[in-house]
């Protein structure tokens, strides 16, 4: 596990604010030099706690469905296991494949614009191949995703922490059309947000002014979001846990996203149709935080959580922000 100090700490905050700003900004909030903080991110990015720089994209608003499936599996060996894993890593239209430890033990998360894509490399897999590895399988569709800012790495008071929400994926229903021009620009950013100007234009065959312009233009039509960084928390002495609740009342949600959006370890409120009424995602160090988290939340809202389940990423296999390359 790497130690870091609070400058690095601060670094990575405002890297997953707005990984796109300069590092003379970043160094006048964080008191360092430049070319300091060019530094800090270089050795940062070589220890791969920052696995990449991102641009963070609403694909909802292309037009793409999120399906994912939960599976507990049985009888299993380490290599059958590295087979399923590898068979779903390769087919282009599976996003994110996450070993777990928990409610489940593998996660397998879809991005597709019909249903039939995703019905094609379910069956295969699930149908044709391996079925008899699977004891049990929940399926949901992701609907809707909030993201929060990462204020557990540095410390904030309480005014600044109620100040949280970042930005959403999905929810808004609405559309954007894009040309392929467009979808090429955001092949190169999407896992490469701070790529030099002259080197998008090079590859993009094209120039500074309509590479800005059509940026911008990603930005003010909700396809960009926002720019960020994938952290492998692991290195850092965290994990990824994730809270799937089952409410008594879904009318009352409200009153229990106001109190948990100010858990400074909250990363995410995911919602989807599917099997619960709400899913919480933190950075922990481990499953006590988590079910402390949950205990406080049942005495601030009693006989409000039916139930819950949790799990938390022992690895993740694949995590590709990239869309295809042709729409």
């Amino acid at each position: 596990m790497e130690k870091l100090d609070l400058k690095d700490r601060k670094i990575l905050y405002e890297l997953d604010l707005d990984s796109r700003q300069s590092f003379r900004s970043i160094g006048r909030k964080v008191g360092l030099s430049k070319d300091v903080i060019a530094s800090r991110v270089k050795k940062l990015q070589e220890k791969g706690i920052i696995k990449f720089i991102s641009a963070e994209i609403d694909w909802d608003k292309l037009g793409y469905s999120y399906p994912r499936y939960y599976y507990k599996l049985q009888f299993i060996t380490p290599e059958i296991k590295k087979e399923i894993i590898d068979c779903y890593t390769n087919y282009k239209h599976v996003r994110t494949v996450s070993s777990n430890h928990g409610s489940n033990d593998l996660c397998v998360i879809y991005s597709v614009k019909n249903l039939s894509e995703f019905y094609n490399t379910w069956g295969e897999t699930y149908l044709n191949k391996y079925r008899d590895y699977f004891a049990k399988q929940l399926f949901s569709i992701i609907t809707l995703v909030k993201l929060y800012k990462s204020t557990f790495l540095i410390e904030v008071n309480k005014s600044k922490n109620s100040e949280r929400f970042k930005y959403n994926f999905g929810g808004s229903g609405k559309r954007v059309e894009i040309d392929n021009f467009d979808l090429q620009l955001l092949q190169l950013i999407a896992t490469n947000a701070r790529m030099p100007m002259v080197e998008i234009v090079k590859k993009m065959n094209s120039t500074a002014k309509t590479i800005n312009n059509r940026i911008k233009n990603l930005i003010k039509q909700g396809v960009i979001q926002g720019f960020s960084i994938c952290i492998d928390y692991s290195k850092i002495g965290y994990h990824y846990f994730k809270a799937d609740v089952v409410l008594k009342d879904p009318k009352k949600l409200p009153d229990l996203i106001k109190i948990i959006e100010k858990n400074p370890n909250l990363i995410t409120i995911q919602k989807a149709i599917g099997y619960v009424d709400v899913e919480f995602s933190f950075i922990l160090k481990n499953a006590d935080q988590l079910l402390k988290i949950m205990e406080e939340l049942s005495t601030k809202l009693p006989n409000l959580i039916k139930d819950y389940t949790y799990f938390y990423h022992v690895d993740i296999h694949k995590f590709d922000t990239k869309p295809v390359k042709k729409i």
